[in-house]
């Protein structure tokens, strides 16, 4: 009897497990390099090259080339040595091109010997000397010049603030082989990530003053994209940027107020002020340039790094020639789908691969379809706590249940999807979900989501074989990001619920053509719900004799928090994007919030106005979060209290 009971109890454990839903981690395996003892790997660019070795720049300033990297033992050649913080490589002609903090390097290795014995300064630019001033590139242009960006420095009293205190700062240039120095384009903050897709130029940004959230930038010359940084160099002769300061901050208040010590004080996020949005200010002045996509914080990274484009032709799985951009703060990879709608560059956005050991700051891909990623993050938090790393990311060959692309159309989006999907589970309007939201443009170091608005879906259309479908909704909204979940919607074959349900859109323009007639949708919601019956009031529990205290009988303890019941709260948030319960992550772990023994309510206001003073151990600043409910704020907060 005992073996038939062992028996049932292994089959039902394995249905069980039959029927779990893969995860990302099931299709792309994390594999560390083994690297040398004494090699510290800060990785800050990183380059294949012709002959199939991968040359790696660092942070302490050596390149190193790494022969045979997709082997069991690479080898390790120092190359270079002696530079100044390199967040950027590229190979060309027989010699490597990095951006240092001050200057373009050209290195070259002469005598065949494996090491530089040539170090050229193609271009010197200026800078202030503030440690802030990281210089990221280069990029190689279409015409053989190299893109580089400069990141804007802090202020002294204004520690908040972005300066640039140099022509290169807050903007990205472009830089000749003769010398020659080009303006390119202004209004950057962090310009960590540059990107050449089909002869294009891409850039990312950071969460920041005047930036509400990450995204990718298509930059063609002349473009702005938002910080006021760099537009005091705007009326330089050659600048291609010709929005000025005072235009700028005719529509936009710099709130720089002293109090009354006469310091000046740090903007921080009002609740239900009148607010402004970076695609107003493009109405006015055409050359303001809005993301092609927004990553939105704390969902698809916080510090946005490396673009590339899949171009290994389906070796890395089915996404070619799609986008990935890395995270640094979440120690992540998201993927990207673009399209051109009236001539303007917009898409989609999905979280892809996370779980790398520190901060993903460089990506290339190899020759056999992996991606090399480079990782760092000394001065710069990450969810990954080792300080440095290179690890490959594979793909087992095994296509994921995923949407494949994610389009606008007239009246809605068609999503392609990897493989078909189920026809009850994707004609059933309960199985999607849709709402839309943007950021302010304010100095205020980011900004919570605001506008939101949940979009009625009208009706759904499935293609015959069950990898299209057309999601036809109410409320398309210009230049706002749309969030679909599908979280209902499973595969034909086995049943799956999609690796990652959820595709953030940023709409830039609604594209014209035909809408689906409502005689072609299918309007079927097994989840609308009946009318709530409003609860009773209820009565204050008092002792028999209407006299005194409740009694025994009456009283209700209330039921204990603990992760497990706040968890789906700190989720939805994106809480658990920055904290853990008992791990320093990007910010501090709930239990050293605790020790603080701030009141709940005190807890509360600091999620909606962070006091980044508070932590001067966390490189990243808290954004505002006002959009999270007072009941649910107080929830969390009786959560870390209860962790004393």
């Amino acid at each position: 009897m005992k073996v038939k009971i062992l028996g049932f109890l292994l089959m039902f454990s394995c249905l069980a497990w039959a029927q779990e839903s893969p995860k990302e981690e099931d299709y792309y395996k994390i594999v560390t390099l083994p690297v040398p003892e004494g090699i510290l790997l800060e990785v800050g660019g990183i380059t294949m090259m012709p002959n199939g070795s991968m040359a790696l720049a660092t942070r302490r300033g050596d390149i190193w080339v790494v022969e045979n990297p997709s082997s069991r033992n690479p080898y390790f050649r120092k190359f270079a040595s002696g530079l100044h913080e390199v967040l950027g490589l590229v190979y060309k002609d027989g010699s490597f091109y990095c951006a240092q903090r001050g200057e373009l390097t050209k290195l070259t290795d002469k005598n065949g010997d494996g090491k530089a014995d040539s170090y050229e300064t193609v271009h010197a630019w200026e800078v202030s000397g503030h440690y802030h001033e990281y210089s990221f590139g280069p990029k190689i242009a279409p015409d053989g010049g190299f893109f580089v960006s400069g990141n804007v420095a802090f202020g002294d009293e204004e520690w908040w603030r972005g300066e640039a205190r140099a022509k290169t700062r807050g903007s990205v240039f472009k830089i000749y082989e003769d010398g020659r120095y080009e303006p390119w384009a202004a209004g950057m903050r962090s310009p960590a990530g540059l990107g050449m897709i089909d002869g294009e130029l891409f850039y990312s940004d950071n969460q920041g003053d005047w930036m509400g959230s990450g995204g990718i930038w298509h930059l063609r010359k002349g473009v702005f994209v938002g910080h006021p940084a760099s537009l005091q160099w705007a009326s330089s002769q050659n600048s291609p940027v010709k929005l000025t300061e005072e235009q700028f901050f005719a529509e936009r208040d710099n709130r720089k107020v002293r109090g009354a010590n006469g310091y000046y004080i740090k903007p921080e996020n009002v609740v239900e002020e009148k607010f402004k949005m970076l695609y107003e200010l493009k109405e006015k002045y055409p050359m303001v340039q809005t993301p092609v996509v927004w990553l939105p914080h704390g969902i698809l990274g916080i510090s946005n790094s490396e673009i590339i484009r899949d171009e290994t032709n389906g070796d890395f799985g089915p996404f070619a020639g799609q986008v990935f951009i890395g995270d640094q703060g979440q120690s992540k990879i998201m993927r990207v789908f673009m399209e051109k709608v009236n001539g303007e560059f917009q898409g989609a956005a999905w979280d892809f691969r996370g779980g790398f050991q520190s901060g993903v700051m460089r990506m290339t891909f190899s020759p056999d379809g992996s991606m090399f990623v480079g990782e760092t993050n000394r001065g710069w938090g990450s969810a990954g706590d080792a300080n440095q790393g290179l690890q490959r990311l594979v793909w087992n060959g095994k296509v994921p249940f995923e949407m494949l692309t994610c389009k606008a159309m007239p009246d809605g989006f068609e999503i392609n999807f990897t493989m078909p999907v189920d026809r009850k589970s994707a004609e059933d309007l309960a199985s999607i979900a849709a709402s839309s939201f943007l950021y302010k443009h304010h100095p205020v170091y980011g900004s919570p989501p605001v506008n939101k608005q949940d979009l009625k879906i009208k009706g759904v259309k499935l293609s015959e074989d069950g990898k299209t479908l057309r999601v036809v909704l109410d409320g398309l909204r210009p230049f706002y990001i749309h969030e679909l979940n599908l979280e209902g919607i499973r595969s034909a074959t086995n049943s799956w619920s999609l690796v990652h349900p959820t595709v953030y859109y940023t709409l830039n323009a609604i594209p014209a053509g035909n809408k689906i007639a409502t005689s072609e949708l299918k309007t079927f919601d097994s989840g609308k719900a009946k009318a709530t019956v409003p609860s009773k009031a209820t009565k204050e529990l008092v002792s028999p004799d209407g006299k005194g205290k409740p009694t025994a009988a009456t009283t209700v303890k209330p039921a204990a928090v603990t992760f497990a019941t706040v968890k789906p709260l700190l989720q939805k948030h994106t809480c658990l994007a920055c904290h853990s319960e008992d791990k320093k992550v990007v910010g501090p772990a709930f239990k050293e919030i605790a020790k603080r023994k701030y009141s709940n309510e005190k807890i509360v206001q600091l999620i909606y106005n962070p006091k980044p003073e508070n932590w001067p151990d966390f490189a990243t600043p808290m954004a505002p979060m006002p959009q999270v409910p007072k009941k649910d704020a107080l929830t969390i907060a009786s959560y870390i209290n209860s962790l004393k």
